[in-house]
């Protein structure tokens, strides 16, 4: 078939003319061969079009891949150069702001945050020093003014004992006696303080019967309220009380300071309650007056060191309510203190049982 196309062409360029079925011929050969190539020619192209799109989607693959890996490698850089010093000095300044004083970070680095560290740094170890200066100050003068309380006290309480003073010096006497015994007791809190600030707030821990030095604390307590005009009722628990670890002496503290703040700031209630009931976990021992509460912007700050309510700065020293809550939490328990319904203020002992109670 190519010989007899090859002689039609050589016919056909020598001018001679083709009978239509020659003609026919040549054009359908012509035709098909035409067809061949273009057929070869777009089979060229699709696979150059196959091959170029391969290679794009490849790169594209590839493109997301470093940008992917890019950005993990940023994102570690950024939390190892960044993200985490910030994470540490946020966690240290919080550190020093719940009291934690002369903690310092780690200065690695020469840039902004390392400048900011050790200003942080500087900031701690003062504040630390001048905490210990106010403690050893505090320390010093409660010491220099327990020996002239002392002397106060007891010559008022011998005066007293004279039948020859009457009329306004034996009520002078009275006033004397009453606020050398007030200066005392804000001494003693005073050293109490110290002793918490320099870690030299010990407590002698033995499994107690709460209920019985509970009652103790109250016997004490009532007759006093009693003379002065006021009631305490005592509501015991339905059943049987599982001994707590605790310090007794600490725990009596903690009792007489709470009953003395309800007294003196609930005088026109003129009664106290205190309640012991217990769950599976801990006894719970509440003291509810019914005075006119503290104002819910106080709440917050009422066990705060050295605050004192807008309508009682002139009683105590503002640190009696910080001092139990440290005995309580060192005993493993929390002490909260909220407004009672109705009115008063309710103030909530919880001790957990000893493991060795079996709860």
């Amino acid at each position: 078939m190519a010989a007899q196309y090859e002689l039609l062409k050589e016919l056909l360029n020598s001018g001679t003319k083709l009978s239509f079925g020659q003609d026919f011929f040549f054009k359908f050969y012509q035709a098909f061969l035409l067809k061949d190539r273009w057929m070869q020619y777009i089979q060229g192209v699709g696979t150059t079009l196959l091959v170029t799109a391969m290679a794009l989607a490849l790169g594209i693959v590839l493109g997301i891949l470093a940008a992917a890996v890019g950005a993990v490698i940023c994102a570690l850089w950024f939390r190892r150069r960044v993200s985490r010093p910030v994470e540490q000095i946020t966690e240290v300044t919080r550190t020093i702001a719940g009291g934690r004083y002369g903690t310092e970070l780690p200065v690695q680095r020469d840039d902004e945050l390392g400048r900011l560290a050790t200003a942080i740094n500087e900031l701690s170890q003062e504040i630390s020093r001048s905490e210990k200066m106010q403690s050893e100050f505090i320390s010093s003068i409660s010491h220099e003014l327990r020996t002239p309380l002392t002397a106060i006290t007891g010559w008022s309480e011998t005066l007293m004992f004279d039948t020859a003073i009457q009329g306004d010096s034996r009520r002078g006497i009275a006033i004397i006696s009453k606020e050398a015994a007030r200066l005392t007791s804000l001494v003693e809190e005073l050293l109490e303080f110290t002793r918490i600030q320099d870690g030299r707030f010990n407590l002698s821990m033995e499994l107690l019967d709460i209920e019985s030095e509970l009652e103790d604390t109250i016997f004490t307590y009532q007759e006093l309220l009693r003379q002065d005009g006021m009631q305490l009722i005592y509501n015991p628990p339905e059943e049987e009380i599982p001994l707590v670890p605790g310090d007794p002496e600490r725990l009596k503290q903690v009792f007489l300071n709470i009953l003395d703040n309800a007294a003196k700031y609930a005088r026109d209630g003129k009664t106290i309650e205190v309640s012991v009931f217990s769950d599976s976990e801990a006894a719970t021992i509440q003291f509810r007056d019914h005075g006119p509460g503290i104002p819910e912007n106080e709440l917050p700050h009422v066990k705060e060191k050295f605050f004192k309510g807008e309508k009682h700065k002139a009683r105590g020293s503002g640190i009696g309510l910080a001092v139990c809550d440290e005995i309580i939490t060192r005993s493993g328990g929390t002490l909260t203190i909220a407004n009672a319904p109705g009115g008063g203020t309710l103030v909530s002992v919880r001790l957990p049982f000893a493991l060795e109670s079996g709860n």
